[in-house]
């Protein structure tokens, strides 16, 4: 009979130390939710961040070229020419 009490005994710890593990694992899990969706809204800012300083640089592109710099003269241009091509499509559109 004692051995079968010793036989409980460990298993008693063992499940003990295993309850312990799942918990800690548990909260470890949870923790690494949390911060990966803290780290996924900061990825989604930045992304929005970087698409607003890309269209501030084409802004900033265009306005050079106008102002005289031979740099960017050819996209303005085509620039220039897409919007007009759109412009000339709705009045298209408009007077049928």
């Amino acid at each position: 009979m004692s051995e079968l009490s010793k036989i409980i005994d460990s298993l008693e710890v063992k499940f003990f130390k295993l309850s312990k593990k799942i918990e800690n694992l548990e909260q470890l899990n949870e923790s690494l939710s949390n911060e990966l969706s803290a780290l996924k809204q900061n990825a989604q800012q930045e992304n929005k961040h970087i698409i607003s300083l890309k269209q501030e640089l084409e802004s900033l592109k265009i306005t050079n070229s106008l102002l005289g710099s031979e740099e960017y003269k050819k996209e303005t241009k085509l620039k220039i020419n897409s919007l007009i091509r759109e412009i000339d499509y709705c009045i298209a559109q408009l007077s049928e």
